[in-house]
């Protein structure tokens, strides 16, 4: 008999589903659904959407079954592929003068060299794409199987200067895209890396301005400020943006806030939380950020966290007996809002001491100051015979999104060895926060 294709193979089944009733097991391969062949992710959402499903399942011993499934509309088999979009990830095309991935030094490994360009994980994961690795036909599939929402990078609406910036000939076409997408519904978050002298100023409003008209189905627009690490021979000529530059952005970003509010009941355009740090400026209050729809960008997530953060630590009893030393472990950028909120950690546990150390990027450069480019090595170098009392706590985005290991490879099992101090990971959480360091 002939085998399939061996791309859409089955790793798990999720318990008590549709699939696990019908025998579907780990190890089978999913060929068809309703007579359509299932190429990627997209085609398996969109055709098991339906109310009766004819599959095609080919057995590891090679049996062909067909298997009639009655569900509800939209109601998930409970099928988990090995590979999670059927198919391989398009690679990106551009040569962006920004690319953080041409920044990182050589023997890293070597998933974080890969630049991703795929609509796909970007509805799936909330990957940001350029659009310039779509055909026409890949816009109008979107359309047609309504992929949505997805991130858009955007950093520009003006196309000679967009081309320059993605080193793509193909790239000035992006507000004719917005403009399809949009107005056929599909959902888009659009992103723009601000880089001091080129993209800023004039450009940004003419980017805004080109932009808004087309809210509500772009959703929001963050800004978020260049990131340059010391590995930048050879590359376009950029620096970090100064405190006086931040400044400017934050006035500029405010004014239109102000006119976007009036004019479209929302403020659309939201900076990350660098452009106040750097800036040394305080950070909008909660409910500007509109239900934190950038938050994946850094934009609001201080914010947040105060919020989780003093949310919990009100409910907690003052007579809970919380007698520690601890450390936390953050990037230089935090310092100061980590500090405020141990202090009233402190306050109300009086038998709690919290250090917090903020660790140097040596790794990357002194200019890249974000907790989640922190690396293991940098960690031992800088803290490595220090007393760090009980526990350390380093939040989750130091490390790989599955597994327990840094940028550079290094286990947090290998940094409590070297530390001599057991470390808890927790998630980029208040409450979360608080309960690693007193439970």
């Amino acid at each position: 008999m002939k085998k399939f294709h061996n791309k859409n193979i089955i790793a798990n089944i999720v318990k008590g589903s549709i699939a696990e009733e019908i025998g579907i097991e780990p190890g089978d391969v999913l060929h068809s659904i309703n007579g359509r062949e299932i190429n990627d992710i997209i085609d398996y959402l969109y055709h098991t959407a339906d109310e009766y499903l004819e599959v095609e399942i080919e057995k590891e011993n090679g049996e062909i079954w067909i298997l009639e499934i009655e569900k509800e509309y939209d109601e998930d088999l409970g099928i988990i592929f090995s590979n999670p979009i059927l198919d391989k990830a398009n690679h990106c095309r551009n040569k962006c003068i920004f690319c953080f991935i041409d920044q990182l030094p050589k023997n890293m490994r070597k998933s974080l060299y890969f630049k991703d360009d795929d609509s796909r994980l970007s509805f799936l994961q909330g990957n940001f794409v350029t659009l310039t690795n779509l055909s026409d036909k890949d816009i109008d599939r979107i359309i047609e199987y309504n992929i949505s929402p997805i991130n858009v990078s955007i950093h520009t609406t003006n196309p000679q200067l967009r081309v320059k910036m993605l080193n793509n000939k193909t790239a000035g076409n992006i507000l004719e895209r917005l403009n399809k997408l949009t107005k056929n519904r599909i959902l888009i978050n659009g992103q723009i890396v601000l880089c001091p002298n080129i993209n800023d100023k004039d450009e940004l409003d003419r980017t805004i301005e080109d932009l808004y008209p087309l809210y509500p189905n772009l959703h929001s627009l963050a800004i978020v400020p260049v990131g340059v690490t010391k590995y930048r021979e050879k590359l376009f000529p950029l620096k970090p943006f100064t405190k006086q530059q931040s400044i400017e952005v934050i006035k500029q970003i405010e004014k239109w806030q102000s006119f976007l509010k009036q004019k479209i009941n929302t403020n659309f355009v939201y900076l990350s939380d660098e452009f106040f740090i750097t800036a040394d400026y305080d950070l909008p209050e909660y409910e500007e950020y509109e239900g934190f729809p950038q938050i994946e960008n850094g934009v609001g997530l201080i914010r947040k966290f105060e919020f989780e953060f003093l949310s919990f630590l009100k409910k907690l009893p003052s007579n809970l007996k919380v007698k520690k030393d601890v450390s936390v472990i953050t990037g230089t950028s935090a310092k100061k809002f980590i500090e405020g909120l141990a202090k009233k950690l402190m306050n109300k546990f009086k038998e709690l001491n919290i250090t917090v150390h903020a660790i140097k990027n040596e790794f990357f450069g002194e200019t890249i100051t974000v907790a989640g480019l922190i690396t293991g090595q940098d960690i031992i170098k800088q803290l490595n015979g220090k007393y760090l009392g009980d526990r350390v706590i380093i939040p989750k985005s130091m490390l790989k999104s599955d597994e327990d290991i840094f940028l550079d490879d290094i286990s947090v099992k290998e940094l409590e060895k070297r530390l001599k101090t057991k470390v808890l990971v927790s998630q980029v959480n208040g409450k979360d926060f608080i309960k690693k360091i007193i439970e």
